[in-house]
C-alpha cells in the first residue's frame, strides 16, 4: 500500500448540495475541499447527497485563483448503514481521502478500510490510494489513538469538537479540550500522520481575531492543519499554518550557519543571538520542506 502523505493547511468543508459553496469551493484557495455527506445533510437528502458527489468532484478540484486545483475529501456518515454507500459513491481516482466521524477505535478503521479495498480495486485504482482523516469525538475512543493513527490509511486526526464536549459534559473550549487534543497530537506526530487542529473558539464564525489566535496558539503548540466551515477562515488557516517569507528566510540561513558549523566540527553554533543544535535544524528542514510542497502545488506558501 502507497504512504505518501498529504501536507494540508487548510481544508473547507463545503455541503455537497449547496450549490451556491460549491460553484465557488475552488476559488476559497483551500488545500482541500471536503464534500459533506453527514451534519450538513438532512437525513431525506442522504441519497441525493451521494448521487451529487461524482459530478461535484472535479468542480471542486479545479484550478482556482491561486493556481491548481484543490484535493477532495469526502465526510462520510457513521452509521454503518450510510457509511457502506457513502463508500460506494465516494472512492474514486478524484478523492485523495475519506473523513471518518466519531471513530470508535483501531477495528472501526480496519472495517471500513476493507469496504475500501474493495472499492478501488473494482474500479481498479491503486490500492491504499484513498487516505483517512479520523475524527475522535466521543471519549470513548480515546485510549486508542494512537492505535488509530497507526493505521496504514490514515492521514490526519483530529480530536475533540462539540461532540467529545458534550460526552464529556463540558462547555466547549480550548481548555476543555486542551488535554484530549494534546493527545492526540502525540499520537498523530508518533504515526506521522497529519495532526489536525487549533486552539480557538469551537463553534464562533465571525470573531476572526479570536480564531486566529487559536490557530497561533495551535501552531506553537504544534498542529498543522485545520478544517473549516467558513471561507473567510481559509486565508487565515494558510498564513497561520503555513510560512511567511521571513521565517522561510531565516530557516535558509540557519540550515547555512549550521552546516557550516558541522563542517568545522561543531554540534553547534550561535545564530542571531540563539543556540542551534539539530533539534532546531530538523524544525527548519521541515519547514522548508512543507514550503516546497505548497509551491508545487501553485498555491501561496504562507
Amino acid at each position: 500500500m502507497t504512504r505518501s502523505q498529504p501536507n494540508w493547511r487548510s481544508l473547507l468543508f463545503v455541503p455537497v448540495l449547496a450549490e451556491r459553496f460549491v460553484s465557488k469551493a475552488h476559488l476559497r484557495g483551500a488545500d482541500a475541499i471536503i464534500l459533506d455527506l453527514e451534519d450538513s445533510i438532512i437525513p431525506a437528502n442522504k441519497a441525493a447527497a451521494r448521487a451529487a458527489v461524482a459530478a461535484a468532484v472535479p468542480r471542486v478540484a479545479q484550478s482556482g485563483a491561486q493556481g491548481a486545483g484543490a484535493d477532495v475529501v469526502v465526510r462520510i456518515n457513521r452509521p454503518l448503514e450510510l457509511a457502506v454507500p457513502d463508500i460506494a459513491a465516494s472512492v474514486m481516482p478524484g478523492v485523495a481521502a475519506l473523513m471518518i466521524p466519531k471513530v470508535m477505535g483501531p477495528e472501526h478503521v480496519r472495517l471500513l478500510a476493507e469496504l475500501v479495498a474493495d472499492r478501488e480495486a473494482a474500479l481498479g485504482m491503486a490500492a491504499g490510494h484513498t487516505r483517512f482523516l479520523a475524527l475522535i469525538e466521543t471519549p470513548a475512543a480515546l485510549p486508542h489513538l494512537f492505535a488509530i493513527a497507526a493505521e496504514p490509511r490514515m492521514a490526519g486526526m483530529s480530536v475533540g469538537g462539540e461532540d467529545m464536549a458534550t460526552d464529556l459534559g463540558a462547555i466547549p473550549s480550548a481548555d476543555s479540550m486542551y488535554v484530549f487534543a494534546m493527545q492526540g497530537l502525540a499520537a498523530c506526530r508518533a504515526a506521522g500522520i497529519l495532526p489536525m487542529g487549533s486552539m480557538g473558539q469551537l463553534a464562533k464564525i465571525d470573531d476572526l481575531d479570536s480564531y486566529r489566535a487559536g490557530l497561533q496558539r495551535g501552531k506553537a503548540l504544534g498542529f498543522t492543519t485545520a478544517a473549516c466551515i467558513h471561507p473567510a477562515h481559509v486565508p487565515i488557516i494558510n498564513e497561520e499554518y503555513g510560512a511567511s517569507d521571513a521565517e522561510l528566510d531565516r530557516a535558509r540561513r540557519l540550515l547555512v550557519a549550521f552546516e557550516a558549523a558541522v563542517a568545522a566540527g561543531e554540534g553547534a553554533v550561535a545564530f542571531e543571538g540563539s543556540m542551534i543544535d539539530l533539534p532546531v535544524v530538523i524544525r527548519a528542514q521541515r519547514l522548508l520542506a512543507r514550503a516546497a510542497s505548497w509551491t508545487k502545488a501553485g498555491g501561496d506558501q504562507r
